[in-house]
């Protein structure tokens, strides 16, 4: 045991000390708006927010969009140039952290409305919070529907890399994702021994898993009859053929020894139907991973933290309980 310990550390602390000599400073969000998302990310008025480069130079692939960073009115963002890691301390950090993903139907990324709002209330339970900007496969990416989830694989042995300096356990680094958001990270908590792209650096030999996965009003199957929805559209991209459509659909890929799932979602939720929910609880009932899924009668879809006047405003205190028994709070 103290061997294995040995070799994670050496592996934990040559990652870090290769990050800077492959090109990844960490940036403060202080400079130009090419480097800065709007003022209402500082939801948290304790913590300071960096922005970690996912990728040294060039994404896996190539290609991609030109020029700036573009935002809606509602702080959705889209034309991803570089995708980016968010930080966000909270006043007193327990050493815990969570990768958070906003969703957007891979085709915007909802950060004002999910992401930002969640790093705020995990901040205020003392977890480090990370805010994942990743590609979107209709931009112009060579990988394309890969894109994304190179982008959620290297997040997560990102956040490992960094984890001495920011004082994180490596054993405590969950993740938290919202419609497609939650479809990207149900796919990479299933699936950590995914290869979906070439090692770039020492960082990349770290683990790609997570030890708890939370997922708000998930896209999770894409097979029939569930593909209408964008993320549907996006990634099977005219090919819904059975086999395509389990590929990319979270629940086949549940296996015994995933990490414990915490599922919410509206009974009324006319994007994502409440069967996706219930079909990767299944899967984890079937595989015996623990899970919890919270069904609500009303509150739609993208009610982020929760929907004023539904019982949608009960997950966040739901799930920090559940997380709580895991030692994340």
């Amino acid at each position: 045991m103290k061997r294995r310990q040995c070799l994670n550390a050496g592996l934990l602390l040559g990652a870090i000390s290769s990050l800077t000599a492959h090109g990844f400073p960490v940036e403060r969000l202080d400079g130009g708006p090419r480097h800065r998302s709007p003022a209402s990310v500082r939801t948290d008025s304790t913590g300071s927010l960096e922005r970690l480069p996912l990728w040294p130079e060039t994404p896996p692939g190539g290609g991609g969009p030109q020029g700036r960073e573009d935002w809606s009115r509602t702080h959705a963002l889209t034309n991803v140039v570089h995708p980016s890691l968010g930080l966000y301390r909270p006043a007193r950090p327990n050493g815990a952290a969570v990768l958070i993903a906003a969703g957007g139907g891979y085709r915007q990324i909802e950060l004002g409305k999910e992401a930002w709002p969640a790093a705020a209330w995990l901040n205020s339970l003392g977890i480090t919070a990370f805010v994942l900007g990743y590609r979107l496969p209709g931009e112009g990416w060579n990988a394309g529907r890969l894109a994304p989830f190179q982008d959620a694989q290297r997040a997560l042995r990102l956040i490992r890399a960094h984890a001495p300096r920011l004082g994180l356990d490596t054993t405590r680094i969950g993740v938290l994702g919202f419609s497609a958001g939650a479809h990207l990270l149900g796919m990479a908590a299933t699936r950590p021994g995914w290869s979906t792209y070439a090692a770039h650096d020492p960082s990349d030999l770290l683990p790609a898993d997570s030890a708890l996965n939370l997922l708000v009003y998930p896209i999770v199957t894409l097979e029939a009859p569930y593909q209408h929805t964008r993320t549907a559209k996006v990634l099977l991209a005219g090919d819904d053929s059975s086999t395509d459509a389990a590929e990319w659909s979270v629940q086949t890929h549940v296996r015994s020894g995933n990490a414990p799932f915490f599922l919410a979602q509206a009974a009324d939720d006319p994007i994502s139907d409440p069967a996706n929910s219930a079909l990767l609880e299944q899967a984890c009932l079937s595989h015996h991973v623990a899970v919890v899924r919270h069904l609500f009668p009303s509150g739609g879809h993208g009610f982020g933290m929760g929907r004023a006047g539904t019982a949608t405003v009960t997950w966040p205190g739901l799930a920090a309980t559940w997380m709580r028994q895991y030692g994340f709070v």
